[in-house]
């Protein structure tokens, strides 16, 4: 079987997402608001994603850039989870380097700086497990419960449920099925591709966050939207921020 959770303490409300970099503020709306957090990563990792990628401002403040993990050299069809990082290249370094222009502008650069050396304190090419640690310290930081899992790939349970899978979003109907979950919280982006009906012949239902995602002072004539939780933390910090992400609602399919 898949990687047990005592029935007593079964998930209510089960989310399931990619291990994403530095993710936005409704990334974090989603682990608030779930029970129990499923990190996905037994599929194929895709470029020109966010798994090792995210949006920063430029200095200047009216433009964004990218920060990103340089990733060791792997096949296309490599799974999320086997993605390595290639740490003979100085990334955190430059990654710091790229956030320095926050530090005249940014009310809270100190804190977020102290922050991310956390973040960056573990030693691993796993691309998973640096990416599962930055989301565990800066959760730490916000006071947000964060249980996350992975599935066991190697279990006989996960075969058994891999082959029940005809479309993407069987992946998180039978997740929730494994779990005895009873409510699945996904962000409001992926609704085409769940399919109500199902969720609901199975007791489970089907729920969609929403963050708000309002706009905060980044010191600069437009706002621009959707980037890295580093850039809400440089001019919110921690309560702040936290008031941006508690900022969600729960949409209900038809």
């Amino acid at each position: 079987m898949l990687p047990a959770i005592d029935a007593a303490n079964s998930p209510k409300r089960l989310a399931i997402m990619q291990p994403y970099f530095f993710p936005y503020l409704g990334y974090f709306s989603l682990i608030a608001a779930s029970d129990q957090f499923i990190v996905f990563d037994v599929v194929q990792y895709i470029r020109h994603g966010w798994v090792n990628r995210n949006r920063i401002l430029k200095p200047g403040f009216a433009d964004d850039q990218y920060v990103l993990v340089p990733l060791a050299k792997h096949s296309r069809d490599t799974k999320i989870r086997d993605m390595r990082v290639a740490n003979q290249l100085p990334w955190k370094t430059k990654l710091l380097a790229q956030l320095q222009h926050y530090k005249k502008r940014a009310p809270h650069f100190r804190m977020t700086r102290e922050l991310l050396d956390a973040c960056f304190e573990i030693e691993t090419d796993s691309l998973v497990e640096l990416n599962v640690h930055c989301l565990a310290t800066i959760c730490e930081a916000l006071q947000i419960p964060f249980n996350p899992m992975r599935v066991d790939l190697n279990e006989p349970g996960f075969q058994a449920l891999a082959s029940k899978v005809r479309d993407p979003g069987d992946w998180a109907l039978e997740l929730s099925v494994e779990y005895n979950a009873n409510q699945y919280l996904n962000p409001i982006g992926g609704q085409e591709i769940f399919d109500a009906e199902k969720f609901q012949q199975n007791g489970i239902e089907l729920r969609f966050v929403k963050n708000r995602l309002a706009e905060y002072d980044q010191r600069n004539s437009a706002f621009i939207a959707g980037l890295s939780i580093i850039d809400a933390l440089m001019f919110n910090g921690v309560d702040g921020t936290r008031e941006l992400i508690d900022d969600y609602d729960f949409l209900a399919t038809a």
